[in-house]
């Protein structure tokens, strides 16, 4: 099927790039995406630095500069060659994440691509703090491209909590496998967590009840949606599944071959919107796919 706009609204994307391998999947997808829905693609670089390392070694400075602008010209004649119509940026900044959501909000980005540095343990749990803040901060939707991740729109998951986050993820993950004639898998996570002091005041009964409760809201959350697929005459399957959440998202995306997780974003102010919801936070630093982590 021929791809059009597989994300809705794509007038204008901002691509940042820190000129790494990591940034290869990044690079390649928002030249696709940008060609696809004939989008305005703005590449950002930015050089972290400060006035007084600036003033103690302009050298380092200047050759770091030079080879940020080395490879924004080469993503710019890429897309050129794409046909697609390319503004290249380079900042200077002691805030990164800073510097990507000034430019999108001074661009009116409809998307920020970034890419994904590989990590293990706790590092990769955590992913990027740059990576995190821009998705906590960000005023539009953030596309997270791991290295050799390819989006093919042809499998998409979308993972459901009844909230009205989730929600406008479902309503996007719907919108996309419509466009794209993609296979959609809708899943509801039951919680199995480490058991807290709260937990261990109820008993057993009450444990039982918490969980029925929960399934029946996961099974609900599920049908809703499938019925709203299957009125989109999307190929759609629902599931609830019982497990530490994003354990249940990231090794659901690998077993059915997934190549897009769509998630929400909890919208959260202060050292909580820093941080996101641990949820997409660590589906994002542990998905083998890319991952659109929509906004409301």
């Amino acid at each position: 099927m021929t791809q059009l706009h597989p994300i809705t609204k794509l007038e204008k994307l901002l691509l940042s790039t820190d000129g790494s391998e990591f940034s290869e999947g990044a690079v390649r997808e928002a030249v696709k995406l940008a060609k696809i829905g004939s989008s305005k693609l703005f590449v950002l670089s930015v050089i972290e630095t400060n006035p007084e390392f600036e003033v103690l070694a302009p050298q380092i400075v200047e050759k770091e500069e030079e080879q940020t602008r080395d490879c924004l010209e080469q993503i710019k004649s890429t897309a050129a060659k794409e046909g697609v119509e390319c503004e290249i940026i380079a900042r200077h900044t002691e805030s990164p994440f800073q510097a990507i959501v000034e430019e999108a909000e001074k661009n009116q980005a409809d998307l920020i691509i970034m890419g994904r540095r590989g990590r293990t343990g706790l590092r990769r749990l955590l992913m990027g703090s740059v990576t995190a803040k821009v998705i906590g901060y960000s005023p539009c939707n953030v596309l997270v491209v791991p290295r050799l991740a390819e989006i093919k729109y042809k499998k998409i998951l979308v993972a459901t909590d009844g909230s009205k986050y989730s929600v406008a993820a479902a309503s996007e993950a719907i919108g996309i496998a419509k466009r794209c004639g993609a296979d959609l898998f809708i899943i509801s996570v039951v919680p199995t967590e480490t058991a807290s002091p709260f937990d261990i005041v109820h008993s057993e009964m009450q444990h039982e009840m918490i969980a029925q409760k929960e399934f029946q809201d996961g099974e609900k959350n599920v049908n809703d949606l499938l019925v709203v697929a299957r009125q989109e005459g999307v190929n759609v399957k629902g599931h609830i599944i019982q497990g530490r959440p994003y354990d249940v998202i990231v090794e659901n995306s690998r077993e059915e071959g997934v190549d897009l997780i769509v998630m929400g974003s909890h919208g959260r102010t202060g050292m909580e919107r820093l941080l996101m919801g641990s949820v997409t936070e660590r589906v994002v630093g542990n998905a083998d796919c890319s991952v659109l982590v929509v906004k409301t």
